[in-house]
């Protein structure tokens, strides 16, 4: 059985769980130390249990605290060679954790979690998202991406549970108190997605075999719950209650596949 829970997700801080079998895996660690400590412990896990981080970019909200985590626990993290070189430019490698590096073409194996990472246009030096697997179901997450592509689609068709980027409102947006600029790049092809994209995406991959949705990386500016679930719902063909809500202070619960 492959079960999921979200620790938290927005500019805030990301962080996500996966656990199959014996091995359980974080996915981004953009939160300080104490609190991923803490959060790990609402899940009802000790950071112990954790054997491995991968990381999906250099971003502080993702890979911020990840560093100082793998050296306080002993985890091994995984990230891409030009993640760790945007990490080390920036101070955030420390000496003894161990480092595996990925590409965006192999899946890698840890304990009873496959993780496949494939590549997405986002403004960090070589980002990449995740499909995690027990080997029969298959959990997809995708954030930080500013348009979808053919390659995305595909990686993303046929999935039995997704963790979708509702980044923000267009309208919100361009109405809101963001500069220009930040508001450029958050709209462009390397900064976000929104909830027409998102609801487009989803439109056009196999989800036949999707047992759970949720949206995520809610801005909490440019964004509203209601409107990222009634995006997705309409994707789906589904009631808006249907559809999960990851957010930055609860995250969201255990989900099992």
């Amino acid at each position: 059985m492959l079960r999921f829970a979200s620790l938290a997700s927005g500019s805030g801080g990301n962080c996500l769980v996966a656990e199959s079998g014996r091995t359980r895996v974080l996915l981004d660690c953009g939160l300080t130390l104490t609190d991923t400590e803490r959060r790990l412990a609402r899940a009802g896990l000790q950071p112990s249990d954790i054997h491995a981080i991968l990381v999906t970019h250099e971003h502080g909200d993702h890979g911020g605290g990840v560093f100082d985590f793998a050296a306080a626990h002993g985890v091994a993290v995984y990230l891409t060679y030009g993640t760790r070189a945007a990490l080390e430019a920036e101070g955030k490698v420390l000496d003894g954790v161990k480092v595996v590096l990925v590409s965006g073409k192999e899946p890698v194996a840890i304990g009873d979690v496959e993780a496949r990472p494939y590549t997405v246009p986002h403004d960090a030096r070589e980002p990449v998202q995740y499909i995690l697997s027990d080997g029969n179901a298959r959990l997809g997450v995708l954030t930080d991406i500013g348009c979808s592509t053919p390659h995305v689609e595909q990686m993303l068709s046929g999935l039995d549970a997704l963790v979708l980027e509702c980044n923000f409102d267009l309208d919100m947006l361009w109405a809101g108190p963001y500069p220009k600029w930040l508001k450029s790049r958050i709209a462009g092809p390397f900064g976000h997605l929104d909830n027409r994209q998102s609801e487009a995406l989803l439109s056009r991959i196999d989800r036949s075999k999707l047992k759970h949705v949720l949206g995520a990386h809610l801005s909490q500016h440019n964004n509203k719950p209601a409107l990222a679930r009634a995006a997705l719902a309409r994707a789906l063909g589904c009631s808006d209650d249907w559809v999960g809500i990851a957010s930055q202070d609860d995250g969201f619960e255990w989900r099992s596949l």
